[in-house]
C-alpha cells in the first residue's frame, strides 16, 4: 500500500513538472532579431557598392575625379583606374583599395577590389553596369557575388530609376557565419542629380529579397514603405527611414522600421506586438 501511494505521489509531481515545462514553451517569447540584423547588414553593404560605382565613375575618367573629396565616401587610399580603350571587351572601372584596410569617409574600413563592368555613362538611360568583387573587405567581412545595376531613365517626376539586382552573399568576420541575399530592387535617386556633390543626395528603394541569415535560417523580405537614404555627411552609413516585413522560416512576420528619418544606427523590430531596439552593424 505503501508502495502504490509512492507511485501515485511520484506521477502527481512528474504530470505538474510536464505542465509547468509545456506552459512555459507554449508561451516562450520569440525575440529573436538576428535575421532582421542579418538582411539590414546585407541591404547596406550592397547599397554601398552602389555609391562607390556611382561616386567612381561620376566624371568617367581619373583626370577630373575628386579622390579624397570628404563630399563622398573614397578615400585618397582607393585607387581608380578606368579601362575604356580596349574595343575588345567591356569599359571597366577598378576601385582597389589596398590589401590592408583603410578607413572611408563612412567610418567604415575596405580592403580590395570592386569592379564594374559598364555599358554607358552611369546616369545614360539604358546603361547598364555589373559589379563584382576581388577580395573584398568591408570591416573584415568579406563580400561576394554580383550585383546589375539597370538605368530605367527618368520616372513621371523626373527622377533617375535604376533597377537593381543583386545575387550575393557575405561571409561574417570572426567566423561568425554567412548571411547569403538575392534582391530585385529599385532605386530612385530623389534628390541632388543635379549636382557634383555627394551630401545633398537621397535615394528611396523599393522591391523584396530572400536569403539565409547566419544561424542558417531561410526568410523573405518585402518593402512595406520605401527605405530612404540620406547621403548628407553623418547620415550615409545606415537608411534613416523606411520598413519591411521580414519572414523567417516557420516564425512570425519581423517588421522593421528604420524611423522617421533621424540619422542613427538604430532600427526597431517588431515581431507580434512586441517591439525590440537593434543596434545596426
Amino acid at each position: 500500500m505503501k508502495t502504490n501511494r509512492f507511485f501515485l505521489r511520484a506521477l502527481v509531481l512528474v504530470s505538474a513538472s510536464a505542465l509547468v515545462f509545456c506552459g512555459c514553451k507554449k508561451n516562450e517569447e520569440d525575440n529573436d532579431t538576428s535575421v532582421a540584423g542579418d538582411n539590414a547588414f546585407a541591404e547596406s553593404t550592397f547599397n554601398d557598392v552602389v555609391n562607390i560605382s556611382d561616386e567612381a565613375g561620376r566624371s568617367g575618367s581619373l583626370s577630373n575625379y575628386r579622390l579624397g573629396d570628404q563630399e563622398g565616401i573614397l578615400t585618397s587610399c582607393a585607387t581608380i583606374t578606368f579601362d575604356s580603350t580596349n574595343t575588345t571587351d567591356q569599359d571597366t572601372i577598378h576601385i582597389n583599395f589596398g590589401s590592408t584596410n583603410c578607413t572611408g569617409n563612412d567610418g567604415r574600413q575596405r580592403r580590395g577590389e570592386i569592379i564594374v563592368y559598364y555599358s554607358g555613362h552611369y546616369r545614360d538611360s539604358a546603361s547598364v553596369h555589373t559589379i563584382t568583387f576581388n577580395n573584398y573587405f568591408v570591416n573584415d567581412n568579406q563580400v561576394l557575388g554580383t550585383k546589375t545595376v539597370t538605368n530605367l531613365g527618368h520616372n513621371s517626376a523626373g527622377h533617375l530609376v535604376y533597377d537593381i539586382s543583386v545575387n550575393g552573399s557575405i561571409v561574417l568576420a570572426n567566423n561568425g557565419g554567412t548571411v547569403t541575399w538575392n534582391s530585385q530592387r529599385q532605386r530612385e535617386w530623389t534628390q541632388g542629380e543635379s549636382t557634383l556633390l555627394w551630401s545633398d543626395d537621397m535615394y528611396s528603394i523599393t522591391g523584396s529579397a530572400s536569403g539565409t541569415g547566419a544561424n542558417g535560417h531561410n526568410f523573405t523580405v518585402n518593402i512595406t514603405s520605401p527605405l530612404i537614404r540620406n547621403m548628407s555627411i553623418g547620415c550615409r552609413r545606415h537608411f534613416v527611414q523606411g520598413t519591411f516585413d521580414l519572414t523567417p522560416d516557420n516564425k512570425p512576420v519581423r517588421t522593421v522600421d528604420f524611423g522617421t528619418g533621424t540619422c542613427d544606427d538604430l532600427a526597431t523590430v517588431t515581431i507580434n506586438n512586441h517591439v525590440y531596439t537593434i543596434h545596426l552593424r
